[in-house]
C-alpha cells in the first residue's frame, strides 16, 4: 500500500484546509484509514480515523471542527479541517491498517501551519 498526502499549506486562524491521501497498491486489504499529527517536540498523536464502512472516531481536541471522510471510488481519504487554531501546526499523515494484523503504513506527511 502507498500513501500519498496533499493540501497542506499556511492559514490564519480560524481559516480552514482540506488534506488528501490517496492510495494505491494493495486497496483491498486496507481496514481503516486516519489522520495522524505530530508537532515539534511532540510524539505523534491521532488525529481521525475511518473504517471501511464509515464509522468515525476524532480526537476531542477536533471534535466538531475536523471531519474524516472516505471517497471509496478514487481511494482517496480526506481530512476537512474548519477552525483551525495555532495548536492545530503539525506535520500531518495519513495512515492505513492492513491485512489480519493491522499493519500500518504510512504516508510522507503534510506540513499544516496555523497562524495567530
Amino acid at each position: 500500500v502507498q500513501l500519498q498526502a496533499s493540501g497542506g499549506g499556511l492559514v490564519q486562524a480560524g481559516g480552514s484546509l482540506r488534506l488528501s491521501c490517496a492510495a494505491s497498491g494493495s486497496i483491498r486489504s486496507i481496514n481503516r484509514m486516519g489522520w495522524y499529527r505530530q508537532a515539534p517536540g511532540k510524539q505523534r498523536e491521532l488525529v481521525a480515523r475511518i473504517t471501511t464502512g464509515d464509522y468515525a472516531i476524532y480526537a476531542d481536541s477536533v471534535k466538531g471542527r475536523f471531519t474524516i471522510s472516505r471517497d471509496n471510488a478514487k481511494n482517496t481519504m480526506y481530512l476537512e479541517m474548519n477552525g483551525l487554531k495555532p495548536d492545530d501546526t503539525a506535520v500531518y499523515y495519513c495512515n492505513a491498517q492492513v491485512g489480519f494484523a493491522y499493519y500500518d503504513y504510512w504516508g510522507q506527511g503534510t506540513q499544516v501551519t496555523v497562524s495567530s
